[in-house]
């Protein structure tokens, strides 16, 4: 592969087309359509007794009203439990319309399709729904002492638990080994729940094909051949006859994983049903009530450490908020269990988690998944080791840092994929010298004694992490060249706004020696590229980028074959360079790709002169040679798939400086750094805008966005006038450098990028808040008030 474009910060070619307002959302489609809206549960925990539609019949232009009862079996039923796990010992999942219960605010209990949404608003506001309310069981300790189920036949509300457990080198137990250390320390650490809020919420639209029998679904998800399977299941059709389209897709972050969701089954049942097109789009309450959350979770630590402040047993018990439901099993707590040992070799380590029921939105990944809960813990660990110790901060990582000639490093865990957690490669101790470096770690002392002489608070803090990125099991691409020259690129994960379109044709172009405008890019189409897995779990470059390179591969030895039989030259002297194939040292003898296209089409035999005179080359192959050489198909394309052996692990290193107000407790952050390691960069200026987004999550995350449920399950700020935000006048300018240690484990020795940013942000910030105030931060986000209140306890 050359080098011309892999690497460079080439400008994200869709930048263009969506900025200006050309981008095609779900919204965008579906003119005409019939549309629908749903009736939703008003309480957290509810038996249905009865749904009475009498008076929104008579609404103008309703077309149809469907309940529970309404629907046939197989579309009713439960939706799938998608990852299941030996520890989920309860795993449970909601109907597409509730049947008898509800379990919490805001799930579908009745669909209405209208001439338009306002009608179907109209007639939903007129069902009414007879309840008879029960006592709803609201966070994670309520519900594991709670003689209150909210699954009758889950013991306790606990649906999952799992225990991990890696000894010492001299096979002592994480408990022994703890009561066996110098120092001991014993603390518990919380972290809110949260929710991914893209700018686009979910939707859904259909038409259905009578004549021939086939449906066509377009959805605003981030796994379109996953909804493709799911929803042709669940209707009782052939695969083949079920396409699923993801247009434009306005951000998801995990909260549209899941699949399918009631609505992709509903929406495309009814239009079977009825003969017409039906769309459905959220709204934003709907989605802060009725799409998924994630991030609470509390932790209770146990840590033992020798003088130096190196780890010899570390014990964490962790209790996990999965919300009302599992459709995606146990995944966020497995890889906070997992991830949590971070860059650090510990000792010994056991953990533990419950994951359990609660009456609230379920909890499915949202960018970090159970990251950010991991280097939470592990990082306040860190801090607070070195407060015993009175060690700086960095020293008491270094001392517990893998070293690099220790890769591969097996941590002994099982990995959310299943397969062993063993980390390919890093450089830690490099990335925490180069961070240093970057935020001034060694020098703030003197920055933070003017900034006192002013009357101004200061304080500096840092977080580390690892991160599990190109999660299998596999991707593909396809790669197609045609006689024009031009080649199109079609993968089947889905693009929400990580620049696929231009990093995927970097590669392409890269590996087949074209330049880069004249490459193609499709993504989530099943039409295009019918098998695949997603987007999610920062693997689109390592898993469809090396699926891209392997089918490129595919593509260009299949075109030095071809062109070296018509140049009669040997394939190993030849090189594609800007779209001519050439024998190496000899420009002036070779012929364009789009040439080698045309030769590549058994048609040509039958034209044998027109085909010469249309490429204007005289080196036509025999027509009296086979039209298709043994175990090779027409065309100039090629398919491959990329599994990868095992998870590759990105790692990086956070800093930041913030300032805490004397008077209002006001926090703001100053400066942030960032060193990340995601092995060979395919477009730094892409993975630039990765961390950038993800570090503006975190800061929400840290300081301002949490759900607030009261103790009857009621969300009280399902909307942007409550749920805060940062703006841009509260993300700060990141700095940013990179470490590369490319992965020995894929071709292309890339790792993921996409959760990077956000992963170590409100360990980052609560050690940079308690190093200005003094106070210990145990618990995120932290609010002004929060902060007053925690000086105010503190005298």
């Amino acid at each position: 592969m050359t080098t011309r474009l892999f690497g460079e910060p080439v400008p994200r070619r869709e930048d263009p087309r969506l900025l200006t307002g050309r981008g095609r959302y779900l919204d965008d489609l579906g003119a005409g359509a019939l549309e629908a809206a749903f009736v939703r549960s008003p309480h957290a925990h509810a038996r249905i007794l009865d749904i009475d539609v009498s008076a929104a019949i008579e609404v103008e232009g309703l077309v149809a009203i469907y309940t529970w009862e309404d629907l046939p079996e197989e579309v009713g039923a439960p939706l799938p439990l998608l990852i299941p796990h030996p520890a989920l010992t309860h795993g449970r999942t909601a109907r597409p319309l509730a049947r008898d219960v509800v379990r919490h605010v805001g799930e579908p209990v009745v669909m209405v399709v209208a001439r338009d949404r306002y009608l179907a608003e109209d007639a939903c506001a007129l069902i009414r729904v007879d309840y008879e309310p029960a006592e709803a069981v609201v966070g994670v300790e309520t519900a594991t002492r709670s003689a209150r189920l909210v699954h009758d036949d889950v013991p306790g509300n606990v649906g999952a638990h799992l225990v991990q457990e890696v000894p010492s080198a001299a096979g002592l137990g994480a408990r022994e080994a703890i009561d066996a250390a110098p120092h001991t320390l014993s603390f518990r650490l919380d972290i809110e729940r949260s929710a991914s809020m893209p700018l686009e919420g979910r939707g859904v639209y259909a038409r259905w094909d009578a004549d021939d029998r086939s449906l066509r679904i377009y959805s605003s998800t981030q796994t379109s051949t996953s909804v493709r399977m799911a929803v042709a299941a669940r209707l009782g059709l052939p695969l083949t006859k079920v396409e699923v389209i993801a247009p434009d897709v306005g951000g998801g972050f995990g909260v549209k994983i899941v699949h399918p969701w009631p609505e992709e089954v509903l929406v495309p049942w009814a239009a079977m049903l009825l003969g017409r097109e039906v769309k459905w789009t959220e709204d934003r309450r709907e989605h802060f009530v009725s799409s998924a959350h994630e991030r609470a979770q509390v932790q209770h630590v146990r840590v033992g450490f020798d003088d130096a402040g190196r780890v010899l047993g570390l014990d964490v018990t962790i209790l996990h908020d999965h919300g009302a439901y599992t459709p995606y099993g146990i995944i966020v707590p497995i890889i906070t269990a997992t991830q949590l040992p971070g860059p650090y070799r510990i000792g010994a380590y056991r953990v533990e988690f419950s994951s359990v029921y609660t009456n609230t939105v379920q909890v499915t990944p949202y960018r970090g998944a159970g990251r950010p809960q991991a280097a939470f813990c592990m990082e306040r660990t860190m801090d607070r080791i070195a407060a015993h110790l009175g060690l700086d901060r960095t020293a008491v990582r270094e001392a517990n840092f893998i070293q690099p000639d220790e890769f591969p490093y097996d941590q002994g865990l099982t990995f959310q994929d299943g397969r062993p957690l063993i980390y390919d490669s890093g450089d830690y101790p490099e990335s925490l010298r180069m961070l240093k470096e970057l935020i001034g770690w060694d020098s703030f002392g003197e920055l933070r004694a003017r900034a006192a002489a002013e009357g101004r608070r200061l304080g500096i803090g840092l977080g580390c992490y690892v991160e599990g990125t190109g999660v299998g099991p596999y991707e593909g691409g396809h790669v197609q060249i045609t006689s024009d020259g031009r080649v199109h690129v079609s993968t089947g994960l889905t693009s929400q706004g990580q620049g696929h379109e231009t990093a995927f044709a970097q590669i392409a172009a890269a590996e087949l020696g074209v330049p880069l405008e004249r490459v193609s890019v499709v993504t989530g189409d099943t039409r295009r590229f019918g098998y695949a897995v997603g987007t999610f779990a920062s693997r689109a470059a390592v898993m469809s980028g090396n699926a891209i390179a392997l089918a490129c591969r595919r593509v260009r030895e299949k075109a030095l074959r071809i062109a070296a039989d018509a140049l009669e030259a040997d394939p190993g002297d030849l090189e594609i360079v800007d779209g001519e194939v050439r024998v190496a040292g000899t420009p002036g003898v070779a012929v364009p790709l789009a040439t080698v296209a045309v030769l590549a089409n058994p048609l040509r035999y039958a034209f044998d002169a027109e085909a010469a005179r249309a490429t204007q080359f005289a080196g036509t192959p025999s027509p009296d040679r086979p039209p298709v050489a043994e175990g090779e198909e027409p065309g100039l394309e090629g398919r491959d798939y990329y599994s990868p052996v095992r998870s590759t692990f990105a790692s990086g290193m956070h800093a930041a400086i913030v300032e805490t107000d004397p008077l209002t407790a006001e926090i703001r952050v100053l400066r942030y750094a960032v060193v990340h390691d995601c092995g060979n960069l395919v477009n730094p200026m892409i993975v630039e805008g990765q961390i950038h987004g993800g570090v503006a999550q975190g800061v929400g995350g840290a300081l301002y966005e949490r759900m607030v449920y009261d103790e009857h399950g009621q969300l009280l700020n399902a909307s942007f006038m409550d749920f805060l935000m940062p703006y841009v006048t509260e993300v700060p300018r990141i700095e940013t450098a990179h470490l590369r240690t490319p992965s020995p484990l894929n071709p292309l020795g890339i790792k993921g990028a996409g959760e990077a940013g956000v992963i170590p942000v409100s360990a980052v910030i609560a050690s940079a808040v308690e190093d200005a105030e003094g106070i210990r931060i145990d618990r995120m986000p932290i609010s002004p008030s929060e902060l007053f209140d925690l000086r105010r306890a503190a005298g």
